[in-house]
């Protein structure tokens, strides 16, 4: 009986133990309110934009200044003195390496500096403002035809695919994405401007003109409609192709199960294309901005297009090195505006 006293007293040691405590749980985290998540989408959007701007100035001011040519003598003429070539030289700072140059640019470039123009003598940044307003004005004025366009032909061609709206509005689609842009901005001068002289074929207002809005939308007609062929296309094909899958799928069909007319069908199907329109549109609209050179061009308009190929025609480097900062920095803003938008309608863009 003794034997077995050492191996019963730890059993009873045992039963009168204390049981261990529970493990603590962690209380689950609270995801983050909704407005705080948009903001800090953004935060890393706005900290993504800046080696962006940082590479395209670098890249641009490089390009600029190894374009064969001598702004100098571009200003003063291959007969200048000597002492007055030296003392532009130095002015300009073209005696300096390229990597100062640019550093040096760049620092008062972040100030409001610009330069001044060789050509102007003037600040760059006043001959870019009014410049900048022109281009917004002719931009705002083609992305209005390129959303309503878009629309209209992508909406006609996802409700009726197979039928006599769906094929015109694709051949219409497939034409605006095919032309090319300087002849059909050539073409709309000849016919509409020279051959029937409804519109005029170039600037903002006539020299004798009664002047205001209404002469300024008939300047706005020809060059807002070249710049927003190819856009307008591009739209429609992608608004058609996101409008057509909703319209087929799971929601279009459970919507008219529950008895609701078509247009209410229309109006929730539109809502889950959105995010699809919204993209596109964003990146036609930065389009815009930038590729209305052409355009500003042919029109005469006195946009930032427009001032940047005269200046490059004369070497004017500060007023080039400005006018593609200013553009760069349009293209960003544009590119987070429409991040921002994306995000606050599709929460799925946000992780």
């Amino acid at each position: 009986m003794l034997d077995h006293l050492p191996d019963s007293a730890p059993k009873e040691q045992q039963s009168h133990a204390r049981p261990a405590p529970p493990a603590r749980r962690r209380p689950a985290r609270r995801p983050a309110p909704e407005g705080r998540r948009v903001t800090r989408f953004l935060l890393r959007r706005l900290l993504l934009a800046v080696p962006t701007l940082l590479g395209v100035t670098a890249v641009v001011f490089a390009t600029v200044a190894l374009v064969p040519g001598d702004p100098v003598a571009a200003f003063l003429g291959p007969g200048a003195p000597p002492e007055a070539r030296r003392e532009l030289t130095e002015r300009l700072g073209l005696d300096e390496p390229l990597p100062v140059r640019y550093v040096d640019w760049l620092g008062h470039a972040l100030t409001g500096d610009l330069g001044t123009s060789i050509a102007g003598q003037r600040p760059v940044a006043d001959l870019l403002l009014p410049a900048l307003g022109q281009t917004l004005t002719l931009t705002a004025a083609a992305f209005l035809l390129v959303l309503l366009g878009g629309v209209a032909l992508g909406a006609v061609g996802a409700l009726r695919p197979r039928g006599p709206g769906g094929r015109i509005s694709g051949a219409l689609s497939t034409l605006a994405v095919s032309a090319p842009q300087y002849s059909v901005a050539l073409l709309l001068i000849a016919v509409f401007a020279v051959g029937l002289r409804w519109l005029p074929a170039g600037g903002t207002n006539d020299a004798f003109g009664p002047g205001g809005p209404a002469d300024l939308a008939r300047h706005l007609v020809l060059p807002a409609v070249a710049a927003a062929l190819v856009p307008l296309g591009l739209t429609a094909r992608v608004f058609r192709a996101a409008l057509g899958t909703v319209l087929a799928g799971e929601l279009a069909d459970s919507l008219r199960a529950r008895g609701l007319r078509p247009a209410a069908v229309l109006r929730h199907c539109v809502h889950n294309a959105s995010p699809a329109l919204l993209t596109i549109g964003g990146l036609q609209l930065a389009y815009l901005l930038e590729g209305v050179v052409f355009v500003e061009t042919l029109f005469a308009w006195p946009g930032v297009g427009r001032l940047l190929y005269d200046a490059l025609t004369a070497r004017d480097l500060p007023l080039v090195q400005g006018g593609v900062l200013v553009a760069a920095v349009a293209f960003v803003g544009v590119n987070i505006l429409v991040d921002a938008a994306h995000a606050a309608i599709d929460p799925r863009v946000r992780v």
